[in-house]
């Protein structure tokens, strides 16, 4: 999955329809140039390319101010469904690509509290995982017959783990707690569309 995929559709989704360069802009005051790497190009790539798999559909041309026509989007009930299947899986995953549990947080709050704690605890359940797996490494890598330093490539996976663990029981024990507002709550959540 692409980071810069479930960022647009969540940009597009939370105005209700959007143009390219809003998307961008949204996006950017989010750096989301720095932590996902999105780039101005690849925004519009995956508009042209959720459009062609109708997950958006162009809703309206507007004349561009002093440049090109604005393409205006909005969220198909396709792309609606892909939004939700794209937030659930980086939430719940326990990959080692920070960008797209990066973008899962930021939109996070489009979601029911209870269903976020039970995919944040089921990323849990695989980095426990993880970390076990690298403690064994780290026992069993000079039975392997491999160089003794490999063994770091393991600490750093187990210290990873570690700290993973730790940051998300306690993002876990605020959303209990009822901090933040979620999709689920009195009040407009951060990325709900518009009514």
């Amino acid at each position: 999955m692409s980071a810069t995929r479930l960022l647009v559709l969540g940009v597009v989704r939370m105005y209700g329809r959007a143009h390219g360069y809003q998307v961008r802009r949204e996006l950017l005051t989010w750096s989301a140039d720095k932590w996902a790497n999105v780039q101005p190009g690849s925004i519009y790539h995956a508009l042209k390319k959720m459009t062609a798999e109708h997950l958006l559909e162009l809703v309206e041309v507007e004349p561009g101010e002093s440049g090109p026509e604005r393409t205006a989007y909005r969220v198909t009930d396709m792309g609606e469904r892909e939004f939700h299947v794209l937030l659930s899986h980086a939430l719940s995953e326990a990959d080692r690509d920070g960008a797209e549990m990066a973008a899962a947080l930021t939109l996070m709050t489009t979601l029911p509290r209870k269903r976020v704690i039970g995919l944040l605890r089921h990323r849990m359940f695989k980095i426990e995982a993880d970390q076990r797996s690298a403690e064994l490494l780290i026992k069993e890598s000079t039975d392997w017959g491999q160089p003794a330093h490999i063994r770091e490539l393991f600490r750093i996976w187990q210290l990873h783990s570690e700290t993973s663990l730790k940051w998300l029981s306690e993002l876990i024990g605020r959303l209990e707690s009822g901090e933040y507002v979620m999709a689920d709550d009195p009040g407009r959540s951060f990325g709900e569309p518009p009514e």
